[in-house]
């Protein structure tokens, strides 16, 4: 039986990564430092890390492990739990267990975006801290590809979503106010440009593409999407639309709002090819988030 460890556990991927790759059989290890019957420990500290490979001896590493906020508050939080986490994994995976494949998260957020759609040959954008981090940890992951030969994966995840996310994201965060609302709460929501346009991607439709990229020899780096983008008004319309309630008389526009992009979209010609096709769509995904 495979054995698999999952870095930064807690969050919505690590959640349903584990519940996929149970079903398949494998072992699991979960590591993080707030996830109670998790392994706990630092990911940024290399003797930690060095150590659970040890033990654990796995076959598949996936590293989740960041804080999603691109914020240069964070610049420092997110050089730990990415860049040198990163590191940390791929130095241990080379002296304990060569032959282990480890797939790194990467970022829609890592790219030039000029409003086209985004593939692996779309060049690398600094224009975060926390793309910053993902872009280092890409380029740990080809030094460790070409000196050493290691089976490092990057998957650029687009937006992603599902009912474990938290209200920190714009979809739960509009969700959870309007069940709310419907409950009888006087409550308003602000929300920023509406005009936003990027995916509506299930996570649980994510985790199987991570899959069938690790499970494959011959491609490294994906982007993994659906290629489809829908505005923030469409998701308001249609979540509000479902309570029969008219999203204009419960939403404010978020005062001194910028947003980081006026759309977000890839091209998943590539993880295409390799057979992942998305089964949740856009309303499929509203009305799974809205059930729970």
């Amino acid at each position: 039986m495979a054995n698999a460890i999952i870095f930064g556990a807690s969050g919505q991927d690590g959640v349903l990564l584990a519940e996929f790759l149970r079903k398949k059989g494998l072992n699991v290890a979960l590591v993080s430092r707030s996830m109670v019957g998790a392994i706990s420990g630092n990911v940024a500290d290399y003797e930690f890390v060095s150590r659970v490979i040890k033990i654990e001896k796995p076959d598949f590493i996936f590293h989740f492990a960041a804080n999603s906020s691109t914020s240069h508050d964070f610049l420092f939080e997110n050089h730990a739990a990415i860049s040198t986490s990163t590191l940390n994994i791929l130095e241990a995976v080379r002296l304990h267990c060569p032959g282990c494949k480890v797939f790194l998260s990467g970022s829609a957020l890592q790219f030039v975006n000029r409003g086209l759609p985004i593939n692996e040959s779309t060049p690398f954008e600094g224009s975060s801290p926390y793309s910053v981090a993902r872009i280092q940890s890409v380029y740990a992951a080809r030094y460790y590809r070409s000196a050493f030969n290691l089976k490092v994966y990057v998957g650029y995840l687009f937006n992603h979503d599902s009912p474990l996310r938290n209200e920190r994201h714009i979809n739960q965060k509009i969700i959870s106010a309007i069940k709310a609302i419907n409950s009888g709460k006087k409550i308003r929501v602000e929300v920023g440009n509406v005009d936003v346009m990027k995916e509506f991607n299930y996570a649980g439709d994510v985790i199987k593409a991570m899959w069938i990229l690790i499970s494959q020899d011959d491609i490294y780096e994906a982007v993994i999407g659906s290629g489809d983008a829908h505005s923030i008004k469409e998701w308001l319309e249609y979540c509000f639309g479902k309570f029969n309630m008219n999203w204009q008389d419960y939403v404010d526009a978020k005062p001194n709002f910028n947003s980081e992009y006026e759309i977000l979209v890839s091209d998943p010609s590539l993880i295409k090819m390799l057979g992942w096709r998305p089964q949740v769509d856009f309303h499929g995904l509203a009305n799974l988030m809205i059930a729970q």
